[in-house]
């Protein structure tokens, strides 16, 4: 967590906008416990983990609207999904990630 916090700070210094995305819910198997956090900058640069790997890239995509448009956003990933599927959510489970921007 030290690593994301450290990563906004650098951010917001450079004159970065910047978004924090949070594992909110997990339903089954999930690839990280909630509290998870990952931070986007507004270049697509990314600190942190919210899945491991399997809607890192779906994540972003997200973070990215937020930060164009200030507005947070909750993005549910199921297994059922076939948009979850593709990305590699294979765990069985369902999370839930909040985004919102960072001020």
């Amino acid at each position: 967590m030290l690593e994301v916090f450290d990563g906004i700070e650098r951010w917001q210094q450079s004159g970065h906008l910047v978004a924090l995305a949070r594992v909110v819910g997990v339903a089954g198997s999930g690839p990280r416990d909630l509290g998870a956090a990952m931070a986007v900058n507004d270049d697509g640069q990314v600190v942190g983990s919210v899945s491991g790997g399997c809607v890192e890239g779906a994540v972003v995509e997200a973070a990215l609207t937020v930060l164009a448009s200030g507005i947070p956003q909750l993005c549910t990933f199921t297994y059922s999904d076939d948009d979850a599927f593709s990305l590699g959510l294979t765990c069985g489970g369902t999370v839930r990630i909040f985004i919102e921007p960072v001020n």
